[in-house]
C-alpha cells in the first residue's frame, strides 16, 4: 500500500474499529457476489428444483428476510451490537453450508428462509455500528464503507463469472462454500472491533414541550412510518439495475445484447469513483434534505432517457441506454447519502437499532415490489418508464417534506445533547 493510500485509509472515521468493520465490509460483499449471481442456476441444475418451486423459494425466505430487520434493529438497543452480528453472521454461515447437504426442497426453504433472517438482520446492525462509530463524520464513512462494499462485490462477481465458464455442478458448490466461509471470516474480524459507546438519553427540561412528546416506538411515529413507506419508492431504483436495463435493453430496444454487462459495468465503477466524493454534499441532515430537490430531478431525466432508448437504431438505443444508466446511477449515489442521514436524524438517539430496523424494512419490501414494477413499466413501454420515475419523483418531493425540522424545534442538521449510558 502506498503512503498516500495508507493516510487515507488511516483518516477513515471510526479508528481502527472503523477500518476493521470496512474489512468486514469487502469480506462479506466478496462472498455475497459469489453466491447471488448464481443462486438460481444452482438451485435449478444443482438441486434439480422446478421454476415453481425456485420462485417460492425466493418468495418466502425474501418474506422472512422482511422481518430480520425490525427484530434484529430492536434487540440491538438491548444487547451488544458486535456480539449480535458474530451470532448472525454464523447464522448465515450455517444456512449457507447447510444448503450444500441436501436437495430436499422443504428444507431447502427452511435454510434458504434463515440466511435471508440473518441476512436483512446483519445489515441493519452494520448501519447501526457505523452510526456509533463514526459518529458526527457517520455519512462519510457510510460513503466509505459503500464503496468498500461495491468493489467486494465485483471481486466476487469476477470469480463468479470464471466458475460459471466452468459450468460443472462442483463449481456452483465451490461458490456458495466460499460464501460461507465468507461470513465465518467477517464474524472472526467483526469479534475484533470494540462495542460501539450506545448514544445516551437526550437531556431535556421539564419545561421543554418536545420533551415528553418524544417518540421512542417507530410503529407509532407516524412521520417515520411515512418516511420509510417513501423510502420503499425510492429504492425501486435498485429493480432497475437488477431486472429491469437488462431486461428492456434485450426486448425493447435495438441495442445489442452485449450491452448488458458494460451498463453493469458503469454502475459499478462509478459508484466506487463518485460515492465517497460527493458525499460530502450531503454530511448534514439539512444538507441531505436538500439534495432530494436535484435528486428528484436526476430520477425524471433518467425515466427520460431509457424512455427514449426505445427509438429504432441500435446507435440511439446504445447512447440513451448508457445516459439512463449513468443517471440511475447517479441517483442511486446521491440517495444512499440521503437514505443513511435521514434514517438516522429522525430517529431517537435512545431508539436507533429499533427505528433502523424497521427502515430496513423499505429495501425488504422493495426486493419484492421492484421487480414487479420494472416488469410492468417494461410490458407498458416507454410511458411505463416515464410513470415509473414520475412515481420516484414523488416520492422524493414527499421526503422532502417530511424531513423538515418541526417549528420550534433544533434544526435536524444540529445533533442533540446527549449523556452516556456508560
Amino acid at each position: 500500500m502506498s503512503w498516500s493510500r495508507a493516510a487515507l485509509w488511516e483518516r477513515v472515521p471510526g479508528g481502527v474499529d472503523g477500518r476493521r468493520m470496512l474489512s468486514v465490509a469487502f469480506v462479506d460483499r466478496t462472498g455475497s457476489g459469489l453466491w447471488e449471481a448464481v443462486s438460481v442456476l444452482y438451485f435449478s441444475y444443482v438441486a434439480g428444483l422446478s421454476l415453481a418451486q425456485i420462485g417460492t423459494l425466493v418468495a418466502v425466505s425474501g418474506a422472512v428476510g422482511i422481518a430480520g430487520a425490525p427484530i434484529g434493529g430492536r434487540i440491538a438497543d438491548r444487547l451488544p451490537v458486535t456480539r449480535l452480528l458474530i451470532g448472525l453472521q454464523m447464522l448465515r454461515a450455517v444456512a449457507a453450508f447447510a444448503l450444500l447437504t441436501t436437495h430436499d426442497f422443504a428444507l431447502l426453504l427452511v435454510f434458504a428462509s434463515a440466511g435471508s433472517f440473518g441476512d436483512r438482520s446483519a445489515n441493519v446492525l452494520t448501519k447501526l455500528y457505523a452510526a456509533r462509530i463514526a459518529g458526527p463524520e457517520r455519512v462519510r464513512y457510510q460513503a466509505v464503507s459503500r464503496t468498500v462494499a461495491n468493489a467486494g462485490w465485483a471481486v466476487g462477481g469476477l470469480a463468479a463469472a470464471g466458475a460459471l465458464a466452468i459450468g460443472s455442478t462442483a463449481s456452483y458448490q465451490w461458490l456458495l462454500a466460499g460464501n460461507a466461509v465468507s461470513f465465518i471470516g467477517s464474524a472472526v474480524i467483526t469479534g475484533l472491533c470494540a462495542e460501539p459507546q450506545a448514544p445516551g438519553r437526550t437531556v431535556a427540561k421539564s419545561t421543554d414541550p418536545t420533551a415528553k412528546a418524544q417518540v421512542a416506538n417507530p410503529w407509532r411515529d407516524r412521520r417515520y412510518l411515512a418516511f420509510v413507506a417513501t423510502e420503499t419508492v425510492v429504492f425501486l431504483d435498485d429493480a432497475v439495475f437488477k431486472i429491469g436495463l437488462p431486461l428492456w435493453t434485450v426486448h425493447g430496444t435495438d441495442a445489442p445484447t452485449g450491452l448488458v454487462p458494460l451498463l453493469m459495468v458503469i454502475n459499478n465503477v462509478m459508484v466506487v469513483g463518485l460515492q465517497v466524493p460527493l458525499a460530502r454534499f450531503g454530511a448534514t441532515t439539512r444538507a441531505a434534505r436538500r439534495l432530494l430537490l436535484p435528486l428528484s430531478v436526476v430520477f425524471a431525466m433518467a425515466g427520460v432517457a431509457i424512455a427514449a432508448s426505445a427509438a429504432h437504431g441500435a446507435t440511439l438505443a446504445v447512447t440513451f441506454l448508457v445516459a439512463a444508466t449513468v443517471a440511475f446511477t447517479l441517483a442511486e449515489i446521491i440517495h444512499a447519502t440521503i437514505s443513511w442521514e435521514l434514517s438516522i436524524a429522525l430517529a431517537p438517539d435512545h431508539a436507533q437499532g429499533a427505528y433502523l430496523g424497521v427502515h430496513g424494512l423499505a429495501q425488504s419490501v422493495q426486493r419484492s415490489l421492484g421487480p414487479l414494477a420494472v416488469t410492468a413499466a417494461i410490458a407498458t413501454g416507454p410511458a411505463g418508464w416515464i410513470a415509473f420515475s414520475a412515481v420516484i419523483v414523488a416520492g422524493c418531493l414527499t421526503q422532502y417534506r417530511l424531513a423538515r425540522p418541526h417549528p420550534g424545534r433544533t434544526p435536524l442538521s444540529v445533533p442533540p445533547v446527549t449523556v452516556s449510558e456508560h
